[in-house]
Formats: C-alpha cells, structure tokens, sequence
C-alpha cells in the first residue's frame, strides 16, 4: 500500500460506511474489484474506482451483477483478493456465481448493502432482509461466513477479518450491510499498517512438473493454492470433483465433498463467531441484535441501567455460522429475550431454536423502511413486562 493512501486516511476520520468498507478493503489486501453500480452500495464502487488503480490493483465496471461476481472468482483463482459489492437485488442475481465460488472453494468477499426488499422495494431505505439469503440463498448443502457490523470501527475492522477468513478458509464471505451503516458518517481511527492482522492467501509447495492436488487438505484443513493460468495446470468445476479437480459422480466422492464444505466451517465456528456482549451479568432481560437495529437497541439498554433495570445485549457481528452454543449459554438465566431486527423475525427463529425455553423469545422489529427505534423496542418491553407482572 503507498503513502498516498496511507496519508489520505491515516489518523482519525470522519467518514461514510461504504468508504470504510472500500479503505478497510484495501487494507485487507484487495487488488481487483469487479462490480455493478447499485443503491445503497453505489459509493463502494465509485470510491475503489479511483483508489484502486492508483494502487496497482484493477477495477472493472461489469455488465451487471452476474457478470461481477464471475470476474471476482475469476480473478481469485490467478491469485488475487478480490471483492464486489451489491444490494439485495443484485445480491440475488449472484447465488449461482456464490453456489459455484463455494464448491470451488475460490476466496472472496461479497458485501452486501441491504436496503428494503422484495423486488425493487425501497431502495434508498433501510432493511435487514436478506439475512436467510445469505445462509440458503444459493442452492445445495454448503456452509457460509455471514459477518455484519454496527459502526465504523467494528466495520472496518471485520471488513479485514472477511478478506482473512476468506483465504484462510478457502470459501467466499460474505459482509452484510446496511443502508443506515452505510450511508451514516461517524469517526473512524484507521489502525497503523503494522497493527492489522492480514492472512494472506497459502500457496502450494509443490514444485513444478510435480502433480498438483486443489482439493487435498492438509493436515490443519487447509488446502494450498496454486495461481491459475501459472505453473500448475489443474480443473476446475462446479460438479462434484475429486481431489485433483476433476468431475465425478461416485457417491463416496460426493459425500466426502458435501462434508468437507460444510464441516471446514462448522467444526471451527468458535474461530469465526464474532460478538459483543453488555451487561450479562445480572439481566433478566437481554436484547440480540446486530447492524443498524443494534444501535438503538444498545442506546435503550444503556438507557434502563441508569434507572436500575436489569437488562443486558448481545450483538452479533458473526450471523453464519449462527452462534447456536454462544445464545444457549449467554440466555439460559434470561427471563426474556428480545430479538431486535428490520424484518419479519429471520434471526428471531435461530433464537428460538438454540434457547431452552422458546416461549419467552419476542421479536421486537420494523418493516416499513424506516430504522426501528428505542422508543419501539421500549414499547414492546412494557409490553412483555406487563405480562409478567
């Protein structure tokens, strides 16, 4: 990374989500984007078309959304880190290309701005709608890294750890946003070069002329890269394949396959899962949040300690791999627990499933493209606490 970008946004700034995401991106190890303009994700783009290349690395505008995602995995596989960003629309056009980056096991980063859906829907507002998209919008049995954020420093921060989990687990992850976080200004402190922790990406040891596996784990898990188009030559396919790459329908095959890209993920979420926790240690009622939905559920919590309400907050940065053990553990002496969301209860339901008791689960949220509040999350607190008394 040059010392011009270093000085454009060293220090402490005062800037828009999407350009913490773009600057965190570049900081991650980013050297191609390839992306269609979008709202509320637009700003992404617009930024890295200028940033980017002065930095050596490639920005292409592409046809549309499809055609983005595609060139990112192209571009992954001759050994780049590479990234595009969409909303939810565009978001949808990508689950083939997301289905086939996942069986390939190609890294990459694929942000997602989500504003109010379905459809067109309302596309300068905000939305939390495209949370079970990410886990089970592309087709098959597969595992994904879902993170989301709810401000700019955390943003920048997990926009990095997306481009490490990517290469360290070999699989595409996704960073889903918001149009609240990504369209607000607040300050960022932009960590020094020396203090980021960046995975970058393991090649293969193999030397030339010497058979190559793609798809041979090593003993950690981990499978070694080999640029496309360099010293190896090897297949690459979306069908199942064996471990030099090559298609193959044995059933022990597949089944080793479907496994292996689920478990690479799931056997190490502890790794993965990110979160904060406020006040746990004597809530009787704890709010679960995440992204923009996790600001005014954070300002109502604070709000009830100072009059001596015993209420706590988990916000989730990790959604996929869902956090099940974490919810069990932190909600077992909880006398209610509020989902606080921007859909119709998406999170809500992984809730209920990973506490012991569902029925004191409640979802406090809003649909109508507007932030929800604390003056809403307060309503629906009076409300399940007069039911108790």
């Amino acid at each position: 990374m040059s010392n011009v970008l270093l000085k454009e946004i060293s220090g402490t700034r005062f800037l828009q989500g999407n350009e913490v995401c773009a600057y965190a991106a570049m900081y991650g190890g980013m050297s191609f984007y390839a992306g269609y303009p979008i709202t509320p994700s637009t700003e992404i783009a617009e930024l890295l078309s200028r940033i980017l290349p002065a930095e050596g690395g490639k920005f292409i505008q592409m046809e549309d959304e499809i055609s983005s995602l595609c060139a990112v995995i192209g571009a992954s596989l001759t050994g780049l880190k590479a990234m595009t960003a969409t909303s939810g629309p565009g978001m949808s056009l990508m689950q083939e290309a997301l289905g086939f980056a996942i069986m390939t096991e190609t890294p990459c980063v694929i942000v997602n701005v989500q504003r109010g859906g379905p459809s067109t829907g309302l596309p300068t507002s905000p939305g939390q709608g495209d949370v079970m998209q990410a886990r089970w919008g592309t087709h098959g049995d597969h595992s994904i890294i879902t993170l989301t954020a709810s401000n700019h420093q955390d943003l920048f921060n997990l926009t990095i750890e997306a481009f490490n989990f990517a290469e360290i687990f070999r699989t595409p992850v996704i960073l889903l946003m918001d149009e609240v976080i990504g369209h607000m200004r607040e300050k960022l402190t932009v960590p020094s070069l020396s203090d980021i922790e960046r995975a970058d990406r393991l090649t293969t040891s193999v030397p030339q002329g010497i058979d190559y596996h793609p798809y041979f784990p090593r003993e950690d898990g981990r499978l070694p890269m080999s640029d496309f188009g360099g010293v190896h030559r090897y297949n690459v396919t979306g069908l199942v394949h064996d471990m030099w790459g090559f298609p193959s329908n044995k059933p022990n095959t597949a089944n080793d396959l479907i496994h292996h890209l689920v478990n690479k993920l799931e056997s190490r979420k502890n790794s993965i899962i990110r979160y904060k926790e406020y006040y746990l240690h004597d809530a009787e009622t704890i709010l679960i949040s995440y992204g923009c939905a996790a600001r005014s559920a954070l300002h109502l919590v604070d709000n009830r300690r100072q009059v001596g309400q015993q209420i706590g907050m988990i916000e989730l940065n990790t959604l996929w791999p869902f956090p099940s053990e974490l919810i069990t553990e932190k909600c077992r002496r909880a006398k209610y627990v509020i989902v606080v969301e921007m859909n119709m209860g998406q999170i809500v339901k992984e809730v209920r499933q990973a506490v012991e008791d569902p029925e004191r689960v409640y979802l406090a949220n809003r649909i109508d493209g507007q932030m929800i509040t604390p003056t809403d999350i307060k309503e629906l607190l009076r409300i399940i606490q007069g039911k108790g008394a």
